[in-house]
């Protein structure tokens, strides 16, 4: 049975040019995350044109540093296309390039508005898993970032997708997994959790960020193994029979690593930076813990050194105290100031 594809990576046009569906997703993706950044980061009186501002230096920031990240191991097929780098509608942007641009963006950014770096990226954790989360369905449009062949019948019958999904993972004459789908799901289910942790009061500055680091290379550390266009090097055997060794608990489901070419490399690169940062960011907590270096929770209230009007505004938990005028030494509390209080 043969399937055309199903989604017209075009979504429209004006004039003679194209609006692909990739970018409007990723906008999409982009959109709400900053409404998630911009409603909790009200409770700490927070404006929304902060976090708008970051969003215009964060964005084009990660998308540089994205692009960058998989150009530099796919450099191969772009050094006789240099064109072709620039193509991002096209897909081809690696999320932990994406972080990698955000994060040194925020920390000048943080920086200059005299906020602290841990505070803010605490925020915004959720907001970066909507993002991602939706983001991903761009990959879905452009029939990329997919697994290994699977039958019609695993899709239909064990995971019950619908069809157009399941028609849209007819790629090269073949079913495949819908890897975009597992990391969507995946990331939906860590912004609950890191919306249910920050609510602890237990929590310290900088640890939802950091579980939020933890949450998305666990499940991208297990995912990457089913896809087929991994960016990867040729490691040590013995490195490569410990991924696969931890790896090995997805074969009870049923699931199968998907095919990497051996002259290309044999150790995907995105699992073995995945355990680095589970393995970094367990230990910066424990580190940070020990040491008492977050004295904040992440409930304590947020204050920038360099506080300007245009960037506070009043905390939702302070809005609805009640406010008292001052009042002159002498005077009634309801009496105007200046009016002393006559001699009895």
């Amino acid at each position: 049975m043969f399937f055309s594809l199903a989604i017209n990576p075009v979504a429209f046009s004006i004039g003679s040019l194209p609006v692909h569906w990739y970018g409007l997703i990723l906008g999409l993706g982009t959109l709400a995350g900053l409404l998630l950044c911009i409603r909790e980061g009200r409770r700490y009186g927070i404006s929304q044109e902060f976090f708008m501002d970051m969003l215009l230096l964060g964005l084009p920031s990660a998308i540089i540093g994205a692009r960058i990240y998989y150009v530099a191991f796919k450099w191969e097929d772009y050094k006789d296309n240099l064109w072709d780098v620039f193509k991002i509608w096209n897909g081809g942007i690696a999320i932990y390039g994406a972080l990698i641009g955000a994060i040194i963006c925020g920390i000048i950014y943080f920086r200059y508005k005299g906020y602290s770096f841990w505070r803010v990226v605490d925020i915004c954790a959720p907001g970066l898993l909507a993002g991602q989360m939706i983001g991903r369905w761009g990959n879905f449009v452009n029939q990329e970032a997919y697994g290994g062949v699977v039958e019609e019948s695993f899709l239909r019958d064990k995971l019950h997708l619908p069809d157009f999904i399941v028609n849209q993972m007819y790629i090269q004459d073949a079913f495949h997994h819908p890897t975009f789908l597992y990391e969507s799901l995946w990331s939906l289910l860590g912004i609950a959790l890191l919306m249910v942790l920050r609510r602890q009061k237990f929590v310290r500055a900088g640890e939802i960020f950091l579980s939020y680091l933890i949450w998305y290379s666990i499940g991208r550390f297990f995912i990457e193994a089913l896809r087929t266009d991994s960016l990867a090097f040729n490691g040590s055997s013995g490195l490569v029979s410990f991924i696969n060794g931890l790896w090995s608990p997805m074969t009870w489901f049923g699931f199968e690593q998907g095919y990497l070419d051996p002259d290309y490399g044999d150790i995907r690169i995105s699992q073995l930076l995945s355990l680095l940062l589970i393995v970094a960011a367990i230990a910066l907590i424990i580190i940070r813990r020990v040491t008492g270096q977050p004295k904040a929770h992440y409930s304590d209230p947020i204050v920038s050194t360099k506080a300007a009007a245009a960037d506070t505004v009043v905390p939702e938990s302070a809005a609805n105290t009640p406010q008292h005028k001052p009042h002159s030494k002498g005077a009634e509390p309801n009496q105007p100031v200046g009016e002393e209080k006559k001699e009895q």
